[in-house]
């Protein structure tokens, strides 16, 4: 079989499509033939070395396919059942050996595309709104990038929490998706300072929590919008990754 894989870390290039062995289903394990893999921003941060990864190495954390072996132990999925997964390496493959434990049985009418998008990106969304700031109404959050993956999701679950949502989009056409998704105020951070502009709205040192997945360009403005006691939620570097702080500056 054939998988996407890495032996060094760079830039695209360094992704080679190349024959490899195929896995086999051992004891407690499952092999998925891969129908769709999710594509995230954290397959170029292990790219690039930013996060380390043992090579050579699969990309690929998320996917959804096919069941087509099961492993002694094996009692909750039999071949054919059609699963989804995150956090599980070597996506970017035909097939790929799972822990049965990480994976979701996918809905009749879940397309294997869809399922393979929303699993990382979902889990991450949820996380965010659910435990690392737990939203209450009434609450103000800003989600930076709201018309990406995970920003549209967080989106809906932080307005199915009652909260009032300003997020950061860079054209009008992503302003349409954010709105669309629940959002009560859509900043286009390309035309004006967002930090005022949340101000301008809302006062200042007016939100409950920052989810951040952009990094360095908006990581130093947003901490001046939060309240006492605010959190800042950093869950990604896609402007690339902060700069360090004094802790000095959070008093």
């Amino acid at each position: 079989m054939h998988a996407i894989e890495m032996t060094t870390t760079g830039g695209p290039e360094v992704l080679e499509w190349r024959a490899v062995e195929e896995p086999t289903a051992g004891p407690g394990r499952i092999v998925v033939e891969v129908a769709a893999a999710g594509v995230n921003y954290i397959d170029t941060y292990q790219r690039t070395g930013l996060y380390p990864v043992e090579l050579p190495y699969t990309p690929g954390l998320e996917g959804a396919g096919s069941v087509v072996a099961v492993g002694d132990g094996v009692t909750e999925l039999t071949v054919g059942d059609t699963v989804a997964w995150c956090t599980q390496p070597g996506s970017y493959a035909e097939r790929v050996s799972l822990d049965p434990g990480a994976v979701a049985q996918v809905p009749n009418g879940v397309s294997a595309d869809v399922a393979a998008a929303v699993m990382l990106q979902g889990m991450t969304a949820h996380y965010l709104a659910i435990d690392t700031y737990p939203l209450q109404p009434g609450d103000k959050c800003l989600v930076h990038a709201g018309a990406g993956g995970v920003g549209l999701l967080l989106i809906q679950i932080a307005k199915l929490r009652g909260a009032e949502v300003f997020t950061t989009v860079g054209t009008p056409e992503k302003a349409e998706l954010a709105s669309a998704a629940g959002a009560d105020h859509t900043i286009l951070y390309r035309d004006v300072d967002f930090g005022a502009e949340v101000a301008r709205i809302a006062g200042e040192r007016a939100l409950d929590v920052v989810y951040d997945g952009v990094g360095q360009s908006v990581f130093r403005r947003s901490l001046d919008l939060l309240r006492p006691r605010g959190v800042m939620a950093s869950f990604g570097n896609a402007s690339g990754p902060p700069e360090p702080i004094a802790p000095l500056e959070l008093a």
